[in-house]
């Protein structure tokens, strides 16, 4: 059977059974020498900023005049403590502003203010060891995450000026959160407690992550994938709870580029070679008569790969476009994540979209090194903004995967004879789809001799090679992927601490977080090989162990998996519960369903005006109460 297939020129390829049994083979070499990528600001807008306030009593003769350094010292010391701990996810370091001068009234909170609009400061920290004019030296922006560090000491009254402050904030609609040290500090402490500390982090790293978003798109690449609800783009959502703009192109575009030679030629030679050496093909599980042709599967290759480019030049720009005469196009659409529909309008002719969605999600390709893309497969935008929140908390790549399967130990006893232990003892979770998780999803990166997803900057090159050589690219199923194409296909590495989590869109509520902490396990090997071959054994796997807390939505791992809300997920490396729902608070998204110790959660302190008994209730009613933070 022969089709006609246009790459460029126009060609005939035989689809059928190929004599030809050549495979790929990995040669690591080059590996070894790849470059690291240096932090890189990709997407236009200001780098955001984290602003220090320092606040003080303003009266003069004597109380300002005494606080003055003391004050002054504590923003400093704040600043240096973030800086020293903290980078945005591109790897950049963070930056923080500080005025001249102490803020005593309202003039001096305008100049600061002033100062922070020109500086392009997305996250605000009021500091103060003393009593200050509460609503006269407040910051009053709406859009600009806020928190108030009120030292604990005796000396003068910081805790006052603190509970004050937040009463105004509520008052006023500006919920802000509250950072208050456990212990009693000497006024010339310059320490900055564990807990404090910890506050701060929190805060810091979810507000810049807010100020990350804002003014940045979402691309959708095509439509609506299989009629998956959350491939329904919600321009609405985007723009009133991330500050996001949308932005949409057909699939058709991708075919443009490729047929006009809209991309870099140079790049791609050096890519494909690198593909050759470092993606070996795994196996083709399609019927002998039904494989398709060695020159066909190679013609694949040459196609993804320019798919990734494309995609990639689609989000971000490219200036070498503009060098090549392609003006338009070298601009991108300054993505900070996009979506692919795929299936079935674009896959049920040409190469699937998983090579390309694998490799951009990944913190490396031929390039070097470098900060992952976040890329949704089916053009899953809820997810995609999911992926999004966890690498701006986390700075890691994500992984993104079906819900697949709950495996109880019974079920998994009943069809290999063996019983699963440790972790996984209480059954799991089979997170698999097919090709957009990331490759640092199979755990090769390590620290400690413990497997981990480390940010871009921590990767070694012998880390990027590990990852390689644990995942295989089998040729797509025909009965899925008419067109084709390669999926990738790996075992996560278990006793890795990860969270899986995911937004949804509710009529009559909006968006809604749900999360799960737990750890991605292992299983025996020979349980693994029968389990995976029940389903597309071709795809990556993760298998899930949350944890339980014996009640609710986590009683066992099966209401775990019955109260999840959509056909997929994110996973992303580590327990971020807590900052999921510090960000989420932020942006007036509610938690539906968590496992995060109640002492761990870090909210605005308005939150416990609306059920200080009741959290979970609260976080909803005082969502819809404030609304959205861009909704105004």
């Amino acid at each position: 059977m022969e089709r006609l297939w246009r790459s460029g020129t126009t060609i005939v390829l035989n689809r059928g059974n190929s004599s030809s049994k050549k495979i790929r083979k990995t040669n690591m070499a080059n590996v070894n020498d790849m470059k690291m990528i240096g932090p890189v600001k990709r997407l236009r807008g200001a780098l955001p900023k984290i602003g220090i306030r320092p606040v003080i009593d303003g009266r003069r003769q004597g109380v300002r005049e005494s606080l003055e350094n003391q004050t002054m010292q504590m923003a400093k010391n704040a600043a240096k403590f973030l800086r020293a701990h903290m980078r945005l996810a591109s790897g950049l370091p963070v930056e923080c502003v500080l005025p001249q001068n102490c803020i005593g009234g309202v003039a001096e909170a305008a100049e600061t203010a002033e100062l922070f609009a020109r500086e392009g400061v997305g996250v605000s920290l009021t500091v103060t060891p003393c009593w200050c004019y509460g609503t006269e030296v407040m910051d009053a922006d709406p859009l600009i995450p806020k928190a108030i560090w009120g030292f604990n000491g005796t000396e003068r009254p910081g805790a006052v000026y603190l509970a004050a402050a937040l009463a105004g904030y509520a008052q006023k609609g500006l919920p802000a959160f509250g950072i208050y040290g456990r212990d009693v500090q000497d006024a010339g402490d310059e320490t900055i407690p564990a807990d404090v500390q910890e506050k701060l982090l929190a805060f810091a790293k979810a507000g810049l992550a807010v100020a990350e978003m804002r003014g940045k798109s979402y691309l959708s690449i095509g439509a609506v994938s299989m009629g998956i609800a959350g491939s329904i783009v919600d321009h609405d959502f985007f723009q009133n709870y991330l500050g996001m703009r949308t932005e949409v192109v057909d699939m058709t575009e991708i075919v443009r580029r490729v047929e006009e030679g809209i991309y870099d030629q140079e790049e791609f030679v050096r890519a494909l070679k690198w593909v050759k050496e470092n993606c070996p093909e795994g196996e083709d599980v399609n019927a002998a008569g039904q494989q398709l042709s060695r020159q066909r599967k190679d013609w694949e290759w040459e196609f993804v790969v320019k798919m990734t480019m494309i995609v990639r030049d689609l989000m971000v720009g490219n200036p070498r476009l503009e060098a090549l005469g392609f003006g338009e196009e070298a601009l991108g659409h300054n993505a900070i994540a996009s979506g692919f529909q795929g299936q079935r309008h674009w896959t049920d002719h040409f190469p699937n979209g998983d090579f390309m969605e694998a490799i951009l999600n990944t913190s490396f390709d031929w390039n070097g090194i470098r900060q992952p893309y976040i890329v949704a497969t089916e053009n899953d935008c809820l997810n995609g903004a999911t992926m999004l929140l966890g690498h701006l908390l986390t700075d890691t790549a994500q992984i993104f995967a079906d819900v697949r399967t709950y495996w109880s130990r019974e079920a998994v006893k009943r069809v290999t004879g063996k019983k699963l232990t440790s972790k996984a003892e209480g059954g799991v979770l089979h997170l698999s789809n097919s090709g957009p998780a990331t490759l640092d999803g199979t755990g090769q990166q390590s620290r400690d001799g413990q497997p981990v997803m480390k940010p871009f900057w921590e990767i070694t090159p012998e880390e990027t090679g590990k990852c390689l050589e644990a995942t295989k690219w089998c040729a797509a199923i025909l009965e899925y992927f008419r067109g084709g194409g390669y999926s990738s296909q790996y075992l996560t590495r278990g006793e890795m601490p990860v969270t899986m989590f995911r937004i949804n869109m509710i009529k009559g509520l909006g968006p809604a977080l749900q999360l799960a902490e737990g750890y991605a396990v292992n299983i025996p090997p020979e349980v693994h090989e029968v389990l995976v071959r029940r389903t597309n054994h071709t795809w990556p796997t993760t298998w899930f162990a949350p944890i339980l807390t014996g009640s609710g939505p986590f009683r066992d791992v099966y209401t775990v998996m019955n109260n999840w809300g959509a056909n997929h997920c994110t996973v992303s490396y580590g327990h971020l519960g807590s900052n999921l729902i510090t960000l989420a608070a932020m942006l007036r998204i509610p938690i539906y369903m968590h496992n995060v110790n109640e002492e761990k959660i870090f909210r605005p302190s308005v939150w416990s005006a609306f059920g200080a008994n009741e959290p979970q209730g609260a976080d909803f009613r005082v969502c819809a109460n404030f609304g959205p933070l861009y909704g105004r």
